[in-house]
């Protein structure tokens, strides 16, 4: 009998199955969909779980910090994405590498110099060992810029109506408008602290493609296999974009050859000269005073 009574006791039954299933949900610790490009962890010069595209060194090149242009128009936007920092993308890619060894001058520096300040207030044990000179010089900086972002580069709804045609092309049109191409362009620049010298400039860059609703189309069965395509972030896509241009800073450097400049660097001796100040006009000719007729000798007296 379907009385209005067992109509209660059937929507609590399903309502308290609703609460079971939900209150029974697991934390899956080390998902592969929430990763990206930089991935795994770093000790030294051991790297485990690393991207296996990540180029890497038999020996480190030298010493090297991150240097971020915070007032940027790029850094601004990553803040509203709420993306934050590359450092720490860069950082992990360049230990994993072995190829720089990354010294701290970033936010983790006010930490160091109060332990400092701490240390010569006589605050600390004397075991603590926080004299002076124990800190190490930065070789080179690494700067990196976001190029170009694109949260929507196009979808390819248009493309299938024109292909299919008719009622059927325009439903999956409307469906299809939800597939967009995320794109990121990143350039990494490498500098030599001690001369100020340009070392290397990299461009990286990296698409997906976010397929939206089409995984509700084909019964959910789309959405298992893609994974992340389905929710991939615009972090996800920097984070790849970084670490292309990371990569391909490590293979300019690897091939490094020193640009020379004939007499030296900076000496004001370069070959493409330039006018230093203007000309100091040139000094006027006098005339030449007119020649005088030969007086005529009076006649000899006889």
């Amino acid at each position: 009998m379907n009385s209005p009574f067992n109509k209660t006791l059937s929507f609590l039954a399903a309502f308290a199955s609703l609460l079971i299933v939900t209150g029974c949900s697991s934390m899956d610790m080390g998902s592969q969909s929430a990763k990206t490009a930089a991935t795994g962890s770093a000790g030294g010069s051991e790297a485990q779980g690393a991207n296996a595209a990540l180029e890497r060194c038999d020996q480190a090149l030298g010493t090297m910090t991150l240097v971020e242009d915070v007032n940027a128009p790029w850094y601004r936007t990553l803040n509203e994405h709420k993306l934050g920092s590359t450092a720490p993308v860069l950082k992990l890619l360049a230990q994993q590498s072995n190829c720089f060894v990354v010294v701290e001058r970033g936010r983790a520096m006010d930490n160091m110099m109060q332990e400092r300040a701490l240390a010569q207030s006589g605050e600390l044990r004397q075991s603590s060992n926080f004299g002076k000179g124990q800190m190490v010089s930065a070789d080179y900086s690494l700067s990196p810029s976001i190029t170009f972002s694109n949260n929507n580069a196009g979808g390819i709804g248009a493309g299938i109506a024109g292909l299919i045609g008719g009622g059927s092309g325009r439903a999956l049109a409307g469906v299809a408008g939800s597939v967009n191409f995320k794109e990121a362009s990143t350039l990494l620049t490498l500098i030599d602290n001690r001369s100020g010298v340009q070392l290397a400039a990299a461009e990286g860059s990296a698409k997906n493609t976010d397929f939206g609703a089409m995984g509700a189309v084909f019964g959910g069965r789309a959405g298992g296999s893609l994974g992340g395509y389905t929710n991939t972030a615009e972090g996800k896509v920097i984070a790849a974009a970084l670490t292309d241009a990371f990569n391909n800073i490590v293979r300019a450097v690897r091939n490094y050859k020193m640009q020379t400049v004939e007499g030296g660097l900076g000496t004001g001796r370069g070959g493409l000269q330039v006018q230093q100040e203007a000309p100091a006009p040139a000094p006027t000719k006098k005339a030449p005073a007119p020649a005088s007729a030969p007086a005529k000798k009076a006649p000899a007296k006889k």
